[in-house]
């Protein structure tokens, strides 16, 4: 049998991402599958947060990052690995993906130690499951949430 040509969708957000399998052509798609995925190790509730060093703290022991990043980049590849191998299994074939991202500020114009600890986790777990997706060969856009709709009719007349 021939593999269904299919595209994945993710909401990222902290330690997680939702995740929706999509088949059919780009003006009228069909939803097959909606899941959530980890991105952070269950077992280790620091790797959620992991630029939080305590509640409304920026962490500053680049040691504990380093390893907590470590931690993300694992459970990415291998959520990213499950997910893609059990598509595969199906039948499916997907060859593009889109993430949906809160912001891509660069956390080092934020001022606000609270709010730059939360960017700089935005934007890790955006750069690990985008990094997971292409080592499986999956190109990826990334779309942020507040001009998806208009970023996405335009990806459409596109294609």
């Amino acid at each position: 049998m021939k593999p269904q040509p299919a595209a994945l969708g993710f909401r990222v957000k902290s330690g997680w991402a939702a995740a929706v399998l999509l088949t059919g052509p780009a003006r009228s798609p069909q939803l097959c599958d909606v899941r959530r995925i980890d991105l952070s190790d269950l077992r280790l509730p620091e790797t959620r947060q992991p630029y939080h060093a305590t509640m409304g703290k920026l962490e500053t022991d680049t040691t504990k990052i380093k390893r907590r990043v470590r931690v993300v980049q694992c459970i990415a590849t291998q959520s990213i690995t499950t997910l893609i191998a059990g598509y595969r299994e199906k039948g499916y074939a997907i060859t593009r993906a889109a993430l949906v991202v809160g912001s891509q500020l660069d956390p080092a114009s934020i001022a606000n130690p609270h709010i730059r600890a939360h960017a700089f986790e935005g934007q890790l777990f955006r750069t690990v499951l985008e990094e997971a997706l292409q080592a499986q060969r999956i190109r990826t856009d990334v779309f942020i949430e507040r001009n998806a709709y208009a970023q996405g009719a335009a990806k459409l007349k596109e294609s």
